[in-house]
């Protein structure tokens, strides 16, 4: 075999804005990564449909707010006729937040906001984010070509260690989730009947402006309430509740026994704000052995000390399976610090957690 066969092949991305300068922008930072090449860009969706058919890209990046066929209606073209990871990039109004959740829904990979200032054009500090996101979704991609039918597959639920839990059963439900969440918690949460007496602790990875809108759509969907948290409420059962962006969620247990939620920003610098650490790590104080973790599709690390301290309390802890990851960052940290409970396609997610929280529910009921 030829040294060439051993080189990797460089990502190729196609970037589709209206804008020249965000074009301009997008392109330089792309290409200066020595592995990704950008093959080309479009104005437009038209424009974009007809070079993705031609150029054949790994990855799309994506504007929200075009004029003609703007970007939603550019995703589900693509996602129809040409499927492939599409990152969305958009701007920080409350319509382009609200669009970019739809688009989370309708297929797309993931987000990278613009949030320029008033005063000035420069974008260069989405790089990272940018890069990182196009990474994962070509390895995603790439996954998926090299496993074939296989990673379609239906798999089964795997236990892998046994938690002490409690006789009473769950009494919360804590979820962690990053990367390919918004779709994951779309397919879970509109299982959970109109009499789940548990209350349900999310944290979904999103920047400032766009929990509200994942919220208020998830709410259409599911047969409970889900709001976005606030400040120093009620934990109530049979609510699911979102943690609102650019704030840690904590569950605090007052001396009266009842249990509300505190936003703050401490710890400072925390990787992501809101944390899934923080939120769980308070579950685990607060409930112990009642408590019940699954963590879901994204990249890094999050959640795994939460998870941890969760499992260390007696509580149950899911992992997503990796074949039904978007990426399988978050779940394989816990898979290898052996602190899963249980191994879980992302199908049969819903199914565990009524299983699980069943006891409960029952002893509530009566």
């Amino acid at each position: 075999m030829s040294e060439s066969a051993f080189v990797p092949t460089r990502v190729r991305v196609l970037i589709v804005d209206d804008s020249a300068f965000m074009r301009t922008s997008l392109s330089r930072m792309i290409a200066s990564e020595p592995d990704f090449e950008v093959v080309g860009t479009a104005a437009n969706g038209t424009i974009a449909l007809e070079k993705i058919e031609s150029l054949d890209p790994e990855v799309v990046t994506l504007d929200v707010a075009m004029p003609g066929l703007d970007g939603l209606a550019t995703l589900r073209c693509i996602m129809s006729r040409f499927p492939r990871p599409v990152i969305m990039v958009s701007g920080a109004t409350d319509k382009d937040s609200e669009a970019t959740v739809e688009a989370l829904s309708a297929g797309a990979f993931d987000y990278v906001p613009k949030q320029m200032s008033a005063s000035s054009l420069d974008i260069s500090h989405i790089r990272s984010d940018l890069i990182a996101k196009i990474r994962a979704a070509a390895q995603s991609r790439r996954s998926i070509h090299k496993e074939g039918i296989a990673r379609k597959s239906p798999s089964s639920v795997r236990e892998i260690a046994r938690s002490a839990g409690s006789a009473a059963g769950p009494a919360v439900v804590a979820i962690g989730a990053s990367t390919g969440g918004p779709g994951a918690l779309e397919e879970i949460l509109p299982q959970l009947p109109s009499d789940f007496a548990l209350p349900v602790l999310i944290v979904q990875h999103m920047p400032v402006g766009y929990t509200a809108p994942f919220a208020e759509r998830l709410n259409r969907l599911c047969a409970i309430p889900v709001r976005e948290t606030s400040q120093s409420e009620e934990l109530l059962p049979g609510i699911i509740y979102i943690a609102a962006s650019g704030k840690h969620m904590r569950v605090v247990r007052l001396p009266n026994s009842q249990v509300v939620i505190y936003l703050d920003i401490y710890p400072e610098n925390a990787r992501h704000t809101p944390s899934i650490d923080v939120m769980m790590e308070s579950v685990a104080q607060c409930f112990g052995a009642r408590s019940l973790g699954v963590i879901l599709t994204g990249m890094g690390a999050d959640g795994a000390e939460g998870m941890s301290a969760i499992f260390r309390q007696g509580g149950i802890t899911l992992g997503q399976d990796e074949g039904t990851c978007a990426v399988y960052g978050m779940p394989r940290v816990c898979a290898e610090r052996g602190i899963l409970s249980r191994v879980v396609p992302l199908p049969e997610m819903a199914t565990q957690i009524l299983h699980l929280t069943r006891s409960r529910m029952h002893a509530t009921a009566g």
